[in-house]
């Protein structure tokens, strides 16, 4: 298991909890496990999808998380009619203090949940975005990673992470992809193909939306998978995120996946994939835990009279972070 933070460590993860740990039974031992995980990683930021029905009871389920990290600031995106699994994310209040929230719905399967914070000892803000894309429809997970691409205009700082339900678009940037002639789930390759150049195959759109170059201007975000496993040497840093309880539909793959803005990108020091009996047990994804330098981060940070104080351009429910 990783060891807990240094003090110039700035530790997000971002992760799924299959329905929030919860059975149909209302049995919790699953989220009790996934809380011990998370005790363990010790995150500042942490990201997370499939809060299923945490909106409920008062939100009792966020402030029973909330507590269990420390007292983290709790965000909680709205629930969709069709889909009770809301993105949801905690702040350490220790380290960064809460400036702004939004919550972006329109044309989004799964809201995002995007609180912005500003870190101690520094100027500018940064903005955090827990996303879960559609699992069933490629046209609307290319949409919403335009969306998403807003996030990362000039003068936003912004690390987004969360459940992208398709693929990376560099070949041998992780596991092969699969092999759709031996899935016999139609279903599944209905959800997650695209047809191109008259051919059906794995469905690589967003993350080339979000991480690709196009026509020489360079990406919007950068991957942080790839960026540590070709600039920090860290291949563990491609190890697959899902499914560690199917194998129904072709091998794991890395789905799971954070971007970052490149001058937050520049301060990443290890990514790493959490696979432990405990993680498996708990959900049919790993965490995944982005670390970063404090001080880099800070120096990204710092003021720029260039640069704009991250806010969302998009059309959105603003809140007060509670």
């Amino acid at each position: 298991m990783t060891q807990p933070p240094e003090n110039d460590e700035f530790r997000v993860v971002t992760w799924k909890v299959e329905h929030n740990g919860i059975s149909n039974n209302g049995d919790d031992a699953r989220w009790h496990l996934a809380m011990d995980v998370l005790a363990t990683l010790q995150p500042h930021v942490l990201l997370r999808q499939e809060l299923t029905r945490a909106d409920m009871f008062g939100g009792r389920a966020i402030w029973a998380e909330s507590a269990r990290l420390g007292g983290h600031a709790a965000f909680l995106a709205s629930a969709n009619p069709e889909s009770a699994n809301p993105t949801g994310a905690y702040v350490d209040r220790d380290l960064c203090r809460p400036a702004q929230y939004f919550e972006h719905r329109t044309g989004m399967w799964h809201s995002v949940c995007n609180p912005v914070v500003r870190l101690k000892g520094t100027a500018r803000t940064l903005s955090l975005a827990s996303v879960h894309l559609c699992p069933f429809d490629p046209a609307m997970r290319a949409s919403e990673a335009r969306r998403l691409a807003t996030l990362g205009r000039p003068g936003v700082a912004a690390i987004v992470g969360g459940d992208m339900n398709s693929y990376s678009h560099r070949l041998g940037s992780g596991p092969a992809l699969p092999d759709w002639s031996q899935i016999t789930d139609r279903a599944h390759f209905e959800a997650r193909t695209i047809e191109r150049n008259g051919k059906r195959i794995s469905d690589t759109l967003p993350d080339e939306i979000l991480s690709g170059e196009h026509g020489g201007r360079p990406p919007v975000f950068v991957e942080l998978g790839h960026y540590a496993a070709t600039e920090l040497g860290l291949q563990g840093a491609l190890e697959p995120t899902a499914s560690l309880w199917r194998t129904d539909q072709g091998p794991r793959q890395r789905i799971d996946r954070f971007y970052a803005t490149p001058q937050v990108a520049r301060a990443l020091t290890g990514l790493e994939v959490v696979v432990t009996e405990e993680v498996i047990e708990a959900s049919d994804h790993p965490p995944v835990l982005a670390t970063f330098s404090l001080s880099a981060l800070r120096r990204a940070l710092s003021a720029d009279p260039a640069l704009a104080p991250a806010a969302s351009p998009w059309n959105t429910t603003e809140r007060n972070g509670s």
